[in-house]
This record gives structure tokens, C-alpha cells and sequence, in this order.
């Protein structure tokens, strides 16, 4: 069961992200974007990559290195959490996804959290940043419910409420 809310949840996040990006493009004008091909991980990865990527993430542990298009992917840990970066063949971070916990959340956005939802658990915190913008996805859980939030400047809305079965 918990697999299937741990799917339910990705799912759903991946449509955010979808979403995310749809909502801050000009909708007079409909874009088709190209397909997304991802190659083998990658051995070799050129220096202006890698330089970019160690000027971010100098804590990172066992990266993975993927090609996306033109750019690239790297999957890699820092502590105990999971991270995803896509770099430009330049070096530039375009977007960086940290899946954490509670306690990865800043203290302001715990106590806004905490103060809303007193009787649920955090049991996600999924950080975005990319394009100037920052944007937590943060899961809660009690004994009925799941709750999707999404917060970015302060704003925090309810992106989706799910009923457990039981």
C-alpha cells in the first residue's frame, strides 16, 4: 500500500513539475516541445560540466551522469538526501530537485506549515529551484488523508487532497 501512495505521489508530483512549467509560459501561443531522449550513463564529462557541477554541489557523493538532449543529468546524494541537477553544455545549472524530509524545510516555512496542519505528519520535502524561482512540494499524512502542498514565495496552496483506503 505504501508503494502505491509512494507512485501515487511521484505521479503527481511529475504533473506539478509539468504544470509548474506550463503556468509560467505565455498562453497566447501553444509550443510543442521536442521529445526527451536520455542516453546510458556517461563516463567522460566535459570539464565545463564538471566545473559547474563542483561549484554547486562540492558535497556531492556518487554522482550519476546522464545525458538529456543537450544538456545533463546527474543524480547524486548529499547526506541522506536524493538530488537531481541538469546542467547546459555550458555548465549552467538550469534546474536543481532536492527530495528531503522535515527536516530540510527552513524554520519560517515548518512553523507556517505546523500552524496550518497540526494534526498531520511531513512526510516529503521536495525542493525546486530553477529559473530564479524556488518552489517546495511538501507531502503530509495523518490517519485519513494526503495532503499535496505546494509553497513558493511565502504562498502556500493545498495542489491536492487524497482519501486513504483502507
Amino acid at each position: 500500500m505504501k508503494k502505491a501512495i509512494a507512485t501515487r505521489l511521484c505521479t503527481i508530483l511529475t504533473g506539478l513539475v509539468v504544470c509548474f512549467n506550463a503556468f509560467s509560459q505565455d498562453s497566447s501561443t501553444i509550443k510543442s516541445l521536442p521529445p526527451v531522449k536520455i542516453t546510458a550513463s556517461l563516463r567522460k564529462i566535459p570539464n565545463s560540466i564538471w566545473k559547474g557541477f563542483s561549484t554547486y554541489f562540492n558535497d556531492a557523493e556518487n554522482p550519476r551522469w546522464f545525458r538529456l538532449n543537450k544538456d545533463y543529468l546527474v543524480k547524486f546524494m548529499i547526506y541522506d538526501e536524493e538530488n537531481r541537477a541538469l546542467f547546459s553544455k555550458k555548465g549552467t545549472l538550469i534546474y536543481h530537485i532536492s527530495y528531503g524530509y522535515e527536516k530540510s524545510l527552513p524554520p519560517d516555512l515548518l512553523d507556517q506549515i505546523k500552524n496550518n496542519y497540526r494534526e498531520y505528519e511531513i512526510t516529503r520535502a521536495i525542493k525546486i529551484t530553477g529559473s530564479g524561482r524556488l518552489v517546495w512540494i511538501i507531502n503530509l499524512e495523518d490517519e485519513k488523508n494526503i495532503i499535496l502542498l505546494r509553497m513558493e514565495d511565502g504562498e502556500m496552496e493545498e495542489a491536492e487532497r487524497l482519501k486513504k483506503t483502507s
